[in-house]
């Protein structure tokens, strides 16, 4: 079986360290993110014939067309990662809607959307993974008054985007875990 993989926001953070963690153990890789210049430079920096898509998750026949690329250059797609996502970090009381849709769109109906057009091929196949990912220190998240958060988490730090990238990893690599949630929190959750 082809290891075929496409890493929705894959040109940054958790994405990135999904694809090299992936390319490390084999896997053909198409890395897609809305900014084609950062795509490039991360299949690049992987080395073997990996490939940079540009998507905008939130739009539909975006994310249709470039499945259809995916599939025409690496073929079909076994394993999907949705790891894009956006963050406009403020009060609900200043946050505008605009910005409220926009991360709506890019976080949730993206991960739908990317899903939705994997699973046709995927149920074709009679085979296929996907993991969708939360977040972790990233660049995305720098802003968060980090202190103040660490004292909440047992392991006393905020997750690392290659903390994530094993635990994809696992469940892409593990036909018989379906449907289960992951938390890779260090702990926070059992703090709660």
């Amino acid at each position: 079986m082809d290891k075929v993989c496409a890493v929705f926001g894959g040109s940054r953070g958790i994405g990135r360290a999904v694809a090299r963690l992936m390319a490390q153990r084999g896997y053909r890789l198409a890395i897609v993110a809305r900014n084609l210049q950062g795509a490039r430079a991360a299949a690049g920096d992987l080395g073997g014939d990996h490939l940079a898509f540009s998507c905008d998750v939130s739009k539909e026949h975006d994310v249709q067309r470039t499945f259809e690329e995916i599939e025409k250059t690496l073929g079909h797609v076994n394993f999907l990662v949705n790891a894009a996502g956006i963050n406009r970090d403020s009060l609900l009381v200043r946050t505008n809607t605009e910005d409220m849709l926009s991360q709506l769109h890019t976080n949730l109906l993206g991960s739908m959307l990317t899903c939705k057009a994997a699973v046709k091929t995927m149920i074709k196949q009679q085979r296929g993974s996907i993991v969708n990912v939360g977040f972790v220190h990233t660049d995305m998240t720098k802003d968060l008054k980090e202190e103040h958060l660490k004292k909440s988490i047992p392991l006393g730090r905020f997750g690392e985007p290659e903390d994530v990238a094993r635990a994809v990893v696992f469940l892409l690599e593990s036909p018989y875990v379906t449907g289960h949630v992951l938390v890779v929190d260090g702990g926070l959750q059992l703090a709660m």
